[in-house]
C-alpha cells in the first residue's frame, strides 16, 4: 500500500539553503522577532532573538549559547518588543522538515524510492546542529567486510553487540538509506550518529560511524540489523520498485510525524 504525503509549513518560499540548512542570507529580510525555544531533552523553555529566520511555531530550530548544538523546538513568536541585544542568545539554524513524495507502508517505518522524498542530508539537519570548521569530520576505513546476513560476524564485541540490539529494537535507527552501493543510516543516542557504509550483493564494506568510538560502535551494528530487516521486508513487498530506481530510504514512523506534522501551526497534507 503506498500513499502521497506533501507537507509544507508555509516558510518564506523566498529562503535559500547553507549547505543543508535554512541559510541567514534571505532575498529579503526577515521579520524580526523574539521566540521561546522548548528543548524537550532538557525539559526547558528559554528565549532568543531572531534576525535570521522567519520563524513558525513549530520549527525545528539550533541556538548559541549554553545550549548550542540542543534541539530545540519554537512554542511562541512575538514580533511587538524592545530588548538590549546583549541579554540574548540567537537562533543560529532552522532545520529544514518539508517532506513531499511517494511513501509505502513498511512496519514501523515508512518507505520511499524517491531519492528526492527524504534524503538524508535533510533528516540530519532534523538531529545535529550545522558543522562548524572546527568540528570538520575526516573520515577513513580498511577493507574489512562481511555478510550482511550475518551481522553478527563483524569484529564487535558481545557487549556491544547486545546494545546495538537494544537499540535497533527501541527504533533508535531513525534513517536509513541506499543509493546504489552507498549506504547511509542516522542513530540517536546521546546525538544523531552517522552511519556509512558499502554494500554490494550482500556484502557490507567500509563502515563507519561518526560516534567517538574508534571501535565498531552500537549505532553501526543498530544499523546493520535495521538494513538487514528492511531489505527482507523490501524484497518481499517491493522489490520491482527498489530494482527500478537502486534507491530507497526507510525513515521511522514516529520520526516522521515527530518532525515534519506535530506542533505546526499551518500547513498541509494528502493521504
Amino acid at each position: 500500500m503506498s500513499f502521497e504525503i506533501g507537507f509544507t509549513a508555509e516558510n518564506n518560499e523566498d529562503s535559500l539553503q547553507e549547505e543543508v540548512y535554512t541559510a541567514s542570507k534571505q532575498t529579503e529580510a526577515p521579520r524580526k522577532s523574539v521566540v521561546q525555544v522548548y528543548f524537550e531533552g532538557r525539559n526547558t523553555t528559554l528565549t532568543y532573538y531572531n534576525d535570521r529566520f522567519d520563524l513558525h511555531c513549530g520549527d525545528t530550530v539550533f541556538v548559541d549559547g549554553k545550549l548550542e548544538g540542543i534541539r530545540g523546538r519554537i512554542i511562541k513568536v512575538n514580533y511587538n518588543f524592545k530588548i538590549k541585544l546583549s541579554d540574548y542568545k540567537r537562533v543560529i539554524a532552522v532545520a529544514d522538515t518539508t517532506v513531499s513524495g511517494q511513501f509505502f507502508n513498511a512496519g514501523s517505518q515508512f518507505l520511499t524510492f524517491d531519492r528526492n522524498a527524504i534524503p538524508g542530508s535533510k533528516v540530519i539537519t532534523w538531529f545535529r546542529a550545522p558543522v562548524k570548521e572546527e568540528d570538520e569530520f575526516v573520515s577513513s576505513s580498511d577493507d574489512t567486510s562481511f555478510l550482511l546476513e550475518k551481522p553478527e560476524s563483524m569484529d564487535i564485541s558481545p557487549v556491544i553487540a547486545d546494545r546495538g540490539e537494544e537499540y535497533f529494537i527501541m527504533g533508535k535507527v531513525r534513517y536509513i538509506s541506499i543509493d546504489g552501493t552507498k549506504g547511509y543510516a542516522i542513530v540517536e543516542g546521546g546525538d544523531g550518529y552517522e552511519v556509512e557504509f558499502d554494500y554490494r550483493n550482500g556484502e557490507i564494506s567500509r563502515l563507519v560511524c561518526s560516534c567517538f568510538c574508534s571501535y565498531n560502535c552500537k549505532h553501526e551494528f543498530a544499523a546493520m540489523l535495521q538494513l538487514k530487516e528492511t531489505l527482507e521486508f523490501i524484497d518481499k513487498h517491493y522489490r520491482d520498485e527498489y530494482e527500478r530506481t537502486g534507491y530507497f530510504a526507510a525513515i521511522n514512523r514516529m520520526t516522521l510525524l515527530r518532525f515534519a506534522f506535530d506542533g505546526k501551526e499551518t500547513g498541509s497534507f494528502m493521504l
